[in-house]
């Protein structure tokens, strides 16, 4: 019996299995350099270190990214778009109401899927390397816009219903510099911070800015 499938029948199904393999070995290289950057930090981290981290060869990596640099971007990009549909999933979750969805931002910050201190580390290393770069300034900023305007949104709305007396734009920013300082104490290691500790702090700013919104027994919370 003839088990032969006709090349015209099996094109398609190989062509699918490439791309899926493409975007499993790019995925397996922008993971392995998070961990480089890590462990490392930005400036001694190396193709080779991604090739051997990722279990795969050096030509391997320079087949899919070229360079240290267009890997870095990718692994910056990755990093960004987790991050964006992390908090945009947890403010659709809250529903219509902006405490809620304010109170599932903040939360956000701290899932341990997104706040961990290879994570964080990572990011470190690349917040370090923006100042001198301008693609990863271009890419950052218009992520962080987004992200940011929808905290003066929610904070406009609470002023609103409740009257307080701060301006949304500054009282965004103080939020935004609050949750980047918390990152950056988990990151270190200082005073012992873990994430519970830190989402508690965050909780605790809540209730005192927005003492109609938020009851100061919600920085007990862990979420």
């Amino acid at each position: 019996m003839n088990t032969t499938v006709p090349k015209e029948q099996t094109a398609v199904p190989e062509r699918r299995g490439r791309k899926a393999s493409k975007e499993t070995r790019q995925l397996q290289l922008i993971e392995a350099t998070i961990d480089s950057l890590a462990k490392r930090g930005y400036s001694d981290t190396t193709m080779a270190d991604v090739a051997d981290g990722a279990g795969l060869s050096r030509g391997i990596v320079n087949f899919h990214f070229e360079s240290k640099d267009k890997l870095l971007v990718a692994t910056l990009q990755h990093m960004y778009d987790e991050y964006a549909a992390h908090w945009r999933n947890a403010l659709h979750k809250a529903g219509d109401d902006a405490a809620r969805q304010l109170q599932a931002l903040v939360s956000a910050d701290f899932d341990r899927s997104i706040c961990n201190k290879r994570k964080l580390a990572a990011w470190c290393a690349f917040w370090g390397e923006a100042k001198s770069r301008p693609t990863y300034q271009a890419l950052s900023g218009a992520r962080d816009r987004a992200y940011q305007g929808t905290i003066v949104t929610l904070c406009g709305r609470l002023k609103a219903e409740a009257g307080y007396a701060y301006e949304p734009v500054e009282m965004a920013l103080a939020l935004s510099a609050m949750l980047e300082g918390l990152w950056l104490r988990l990151m270190m290691g200082a005073e012992d911070v873990t994430r519970e500790s830190a989402l508690n702090g965050a909780n605790a700013f809540l209730a005192s800015v927005f003492p109609r919104h938020f009851r100061p027994e919600e920085a007990d919370r862990t979420g």
